[in-house]
């Protein structure tokens, strides 16, 4: 790959031109979630994904993270489809904020996607036009015509994308893994993208592939390898059970659901998101209850506690979640007790084991047995691991590779591998978020970078959280606050009332009062210093009792609280 000056590009320095195809990322490359890539050929644009990713931890008060979308503005009628590949939420949770920002964009989806974005989308008073696609029906949308190919995942109706171009057919992998044996049955298909690689003319011009797995060696463990393990514990469980897994992880829910039938447990989920899903999924067949199942959590705990099971979300250590509020004991509907089992039948996702460890320790406390997947096969990732990744590279054959979907390491370890395959370095393209990757037959070039970004949801409010707003939480969290209000005459500029201070976060020691008397001192001192005639201008006020007060409790705490002067005329 040829690296240019990386400058600012926009759409319109881009020009279409026939057998030209440009690949621009605007999330999910160097972090994990937000997967979201803008395709251009001929003028027209599709995008594949639109996801949404957790906070960091430093992004105080942060709900969600979106990928930027500024380098539409003015373009919009050229977007012509958004593809998604699967529901889980680092694929599709931007939707609910981008759509709005984007006109009649049609969004093309599985069956379980559309209806599970459904639900979803109308809470947030959005109603896009939603077109089904279904494996191996190809559909065109603007210069682009597009193939879905099922793969296998932790979410049933996944999907890859190969999608013909004038410069050649582009194959987008989504999240995947090579499962062999399916709960449903419904197989990755090997035969779909072979077929690319040895009935076109060209080939395969460029590969997209998922990279979260990179560094885990040899094929992912199907699915149904965790049923053992699970019924090991469903057999010798004695008292009521709680199983915490993801609620899109539509296979392992399935498999609970079996386990609770074969062993006379009646199941009760937890959970919004849990019920849900499992009512869309089993409303379209794709999933069967075939245990006594109770759809609203009242009453639950009457049902005998050796038949009772818990299906809920929560396995993070997500403050609000289901499993949390058990844990901590403020869930109005369940509890935990004595001889109690709890399965975490999920991985620790990094970053998330304080908060997990934290809950564990509170389930234990309440006398349960928790279960996590180091004690035993009872979970499985949805992810491709080397050898899976190795086999897609050797199907596809592609003529250039680009890995998707993982942090920067990830990313740069999937193009060792992708070499190690028999592709040259200059054939394999380490992509970041924002670079423009343009293509031909036989050429990939790197023009430099688009507009993008995150942008913070913070409750309803989109991308009015900045870095000044973060700074300022970051400051509260550690080192607290202090507002001063004195009330002056609008006239004389005398001092009539006050100082009052209101502190908060912030310990006065062991002087206490006499600590609150010398800020009130400072700001007095602070506010006579100041030239009569100036008094009334309230800026200047302001700034200085923020000066005297942050250099006593600077010298005195270490501190650095937010300081909140307020002058009132009276």
């Amino acid at each position: 790959m040829k690296r240019n000056d990386p400058t600012l590009i926009r759409l319109d320095d881009l020009p279409a031109r026939k057998g030209v195809v440009r690949v621009m990322p605007l999330g999910g490359l160097g972090e994990i979630g937000m997967n979201c890539t803008l395709i251009e050929s001929g003028g027209d644009l599709i995008m594949i994904d639109c996801g949404q990713m957790m906070p960091d931890e430093d992004m105080l008060g942060v709900d969600y993270v979106i990928p930027e979308m500024g380098i539409l503005r003015g373009h919009e009628h050229r977007l012509k489809a958004i593809l998604l590949t699967h529901a889980h939420e680092d694929h599709v949770g931007a939707l609910p904020f981008v759509l709005p920002l984007l006109g009649d964009v049609p969004v093309y989806a599985s069956g379980l996607t559309i209806a599970l974005l459904r639900e979803k989308l109308r809470e947030h008073s959005v109603s896009p036009k939603f077109v089904e696609y279904h494996p191996r029906e190809t559909f065109s949308v603007g210069d682009f015509e597009v193939e879905p190919i099922a793969v296998t995942h932790s979410i049933i109706d996944a999907f890859a994308f190969a999608i013909r171009t004038s410069a050649g057919v582009l194959v987008h992998s989504g999240d995947f893994k090579m499962d062999p044996n399916p709960p449903d049955g419904v197989a990755f298909d090997t035969y779909a993208f072979a077929r690319y690689a040895e009935e076109e003319e060209d080939g395969v011009l460029l590969l997209m592939s998922d990279s979260t797995n990179v560094n885990r060696r040899g094929s992912c463990p199907s699915e149904m390898e965790v049923i053992p393990g699970l019924e090991a514990i469903f057999r010798e469980a004695e008292h009521a059970m709680v199983v915490s897994t993801f609620a899109s992880s539509l296979h392992r829910i399935q498999n609970v659901l079996n386990l609770a039938a074969k062993y006379d447990r009646e199941v009760v989920p937890l959970g919004m998101n849990m019920e849900r899903n499992i009512r869309i999924a089993s409303g379209l067949d794709m999933i069967d209850v075939p245990c006594v199942y109770h759809d609203n959590p009242r009453g639950a705990m009457q049902i005998p506690r050796h038949k009772r099971l818990f299906l809920c979300t929560g396995s993070q250590g997500e403050s609000r979640s289901s499993l949390s509020r058990i844990a901590f004991g403020t869930h109005r509907d369940a509890s935990v007790e004595d001889g109690d089992i709890v399965i975490l039948s999920s991985r620790i996702i990094p970053g998330n084991e304080s908060a997990i460890y934290r809950m564990i320790n509170h389930l234990s406390r309440r006398g349960a047995r928790v279960i996590t997947e180091t004690m035993g096969l009872i979970h499985v990732s949805g992810h491709a691991y080397r050898d899976d990744m190795k086999h897609l590279i050797n199907l596809v054959n592609p003529r250039f590779f680009t890995p998707v979907h993982g942090e920067f390491r990830h990313l740069r370890a999937h193009c060792k591998l992708a070499q190690e395959q028999g592709m040259l370095p200059e054939e394999t393209n380490l992509l970041e978020n924002g670079d423009c990757l343009e293509l031909t037959a036989d050429s990939a070039v790197l023009l430099g970078k688009v507009p993008h970004g995150r942008v913070l949801v913070d409750g309803t409010g989109i991308g009015d959280v900045d870095d000044a707003v973060l700074r300022d939480r970051h400051y509260l969290s550690q080192d607290g606050m202090l507002v001063v209000i004195i009330g002056v005459d609008h006239e004389s500029g005398e001092m009539l009332s006050g100082p009052e201070i209101v502190l908060r976060g912030i310990p006065l020691g062991d002087e206490g009062e006499n600590s609150l008397e010398r800020l009130k001192e400072l700001v007095v001192e602070a506010f006579e210093d100041t030239d009569p005639e100036t008094r009334t201008e309230h800026a200047e006020v302001q700034a200085a009792i923020k000066r005297a007060l942050r250099r006593h409790i600077k010298k005195q705490n270490r501190r650095y609280p937010i300081i909140m002067p307020v002058v009132m005329e009276l």
